[in-house]
């Protein structure tokens, strides 16, 4: 083994994953950049201690896998503390000076490209198997290549998790977490607002009663359409990330902050019960050992951090067993749980071109609480200022030259997918296994339903009845309940929102991977904070609540560490 770049005070980062079945050279982990040519970029080479056969260890305090929402945040949160070191491995290269990841309206442009690790689904019988999940691999991780829609999650949210065995994870404990994040969280500009956008507004609020939002974040809500909140900067439509807010004015000021980027985590090394670091492999295929004296944090999402944690022998003993993997701790919820907003789509063409003005083509959109029982929302729409017919033209319907979207999605899904191995090789992706639609009762597909019906009635209604030509996909003729659920479970989607698979609980829930101080069950010297550990899913877009997750982590931390 030789050692690992390192990136000194940089934010620079591998997010742990990737690796398809077929392994790319995209999919593998690239070197790290050489002494470099800007302060936010330049790597600086730090010797440590040899290991057994030759190897170099190196070795902090704190070992955070993932540089991704949470991790950022956990990494300069901890660093504020000069004397304290920490070490961030990330799987992908920076987002210094990336104009391609920094301004949010080219966030399409990254999807299935170089800084995604496009992981796909199993068959689904009841939904669209053709689904790519993207998953960034850039510094900053997902708050560097989605949206930037940014919910607080909702008090109903909270304190469902408080019940489900999240003890002090209720809404008012977490409230002061929201107030501390350093992202410029702020509602869409005037100026990014556009006019087919302000009228689907406008036809909402008219179409369904439902009360205008300014402000989303502002106070609690159970319905209403307006214009999101976004993480971002609207005099130059700059990415408000958790790199950019927590890593960026930092990276270049604090010796004791380390960014291995290009660099994959693979394994957890262990030493009995305890864990003392994690293995981790270059872009040129050098290897290294990256020691922490005090924890490792995996940050990793709800993707690769169960897959570190399988392929480090920590899992459900009988898959471990079956795949020929050293079981160093039976963990039966690893890769249990997993969660998503799934989506469906209704496009209609518009008269002509769409005025471009706009933050990043689906700024607006619209929260329906149908039933009056429930604690919050249980319809979202995002209204797309562009025909989003990625998965319709699948079914032989034709992309009109102009036209808009509205994407029904539910908030609360009652379906439950798994996560698991198909090899002992850690280079293949693991399954991904969403199990779309196949709630016993069929809320998830009902839900849809009811999406596409309350979207036909916002698009009949002025004055977005008067931008709109014809109806493109399902087609106006295609009216029953039954046709309806058909077509959406076909054409379904995902907003990129995987969460759940080692989700916190109670001591007495033997599916709970970590507890409410997030470290792993029966294991000492680690702890995960990213999506993963959501019990549920929250009814908004999770970005915020995962951000909220890595401030509670870092004050964890901080309080039984000092």
């Amino acid at each position: 083994m030789t050692q690992m770049n390192e990136t000194t005070t940089d934010a620079q980062h591998p997010r742990y994953g990737q690796h398809p079945d077929h392994a790319t050279d995209r999919d593998r982990a690239p070197a790290a950049p050489a002494p470099g040519t800007s302060p936010a970029a330049a790597a600086h080479q730090e010797p440590g201690p040899a290991a057994p056969g030759g190897s170099v260890t190196l070795e902090y305090d704190y070992v955070v896998v993932g540089g991704g929402t949470a991790g950022s945040v956990i990494a300069s949160r901890l660093t504020e503390d000069p004397d304290v070191t920490v070490a961030v491995i990330e799987g992908g290269p920076s987002d210094v000076d990336r104009p391609d990841v920094l301004t949010l309206r080219r966030w399409m442009g990254l999807l299935g490209g170089e800084l995604d690790y496009d992981y796909p689904t199993t068959e689904q019988p009841r939904g669209n198997s053709h689904i790519r999940h993207s998953r960034a691999r850039v510094l900053g991780g997902c708050s560097s290549h989605n949206t930037l829609i940014a919910f607080k999650p909702l008090p109903s949210d909270w304190d469902e998790w408080s019940r489900a065995g999240a003890d002090g994870w209720h809404a008012a404990a977490m409230e002061p977490y929201f107030d501390r994040l350093l992202n410029h969280i702020v509602p869409v500009a005037e100026q990014d607002r556009n006019a087919i956008a302000r009228d689907f507004v406008d036809a909402a609020r008219a179409a369904l009663g439902v009360p205008r939002v300014e402000g989303f974040n502002r106070k609690p809500f159970h319905e209403g359409a307006g214009f999101f909140d976004l993480a971002y900067h609207p005099e130059d439509n700059k990415r408000s990330s958790a790199s950019v807010a927590y890593l960026h004015p930092v990276m270049d000021r604090r010796p004791n902050l380390r960014i291995l980027l290009e660099t994959w985590a693979y394994r957890l090394e262990l030493e009995g019960t305890r864990a003392r670091g994690v293995h981790v492999r270059a872009q040129d295929g050098t290897r290294s050992l990256v020691r922490a004296r005090r924890e490792v944090l995996v940050c990793a999402g709800a993707v690769d951090t169960p897959r570190l944690l399988l392929h480090s022998g920590i899992g459900p003993r009988g898959a471990l067993e079956a795949l020929g993997i050293p079981v160093a701790h039976d963990l039966p919820g690893v890769g249990e749980n997993l969660l998503d907003h799934p989506e469906s789509v209704i496009v209609w063409e518009t008269d002509g071109p769409i005025p471009e003005n706009s933050a990043m083509d689906s700024d607006a959109g619209l929260f329906v609480r149908r039933d009056p029982e429930s604690p919050g929302p249980d319809l979202m729409f995002h209204f797309y200022q562009i025909p989003f017919t990625d998965n319709p033209e699948r079914l032989g319907y034709e992309r009109p030259a102009h036209g808009v979207s509205l994407t029904p999605n539910i908030p609360k899904p009652r379906s439950r997918g798994r996560l698991y191995l198909t090899s002992p090789d850690p280079e293949v992706k693991p399954a991904l296994d969403f199990r779309y639609f196949t709630d016993e009762d069929d809320y998830d597909g009902r839900t849809l339903v009811d999406g596409i019906k309350l979207a036909r009635e916002i698009a009949a209604t002025q004055p977005l009845a008067g931008w709109l030509k014809r109806e493109v996909c399902p087609g106006p003729e295609v009216t029953s309940d039954e046709a309806l659920s058909s077509y959406a479970r076909s054409v379904a989607h995902t907003v990129y929102h995987p969460a759940g698979t080692c989700k916190m609980g109670a001591a007495d829930d033997e599916t709970a991977v970590v507890g409410p101080d997030l470290k792993v069950r029966g294991l000492d010297g680690i702890r995960i904070a990213d999506a993963s550990v959501f019990p549920t899913m929250p009814a908004v877009n999770p970005m915020i609540g995962v951000l909220m997750v890595g401030e509670k982590a870092a004050e964890l931390l901080g309080g039984e560490n000092r």
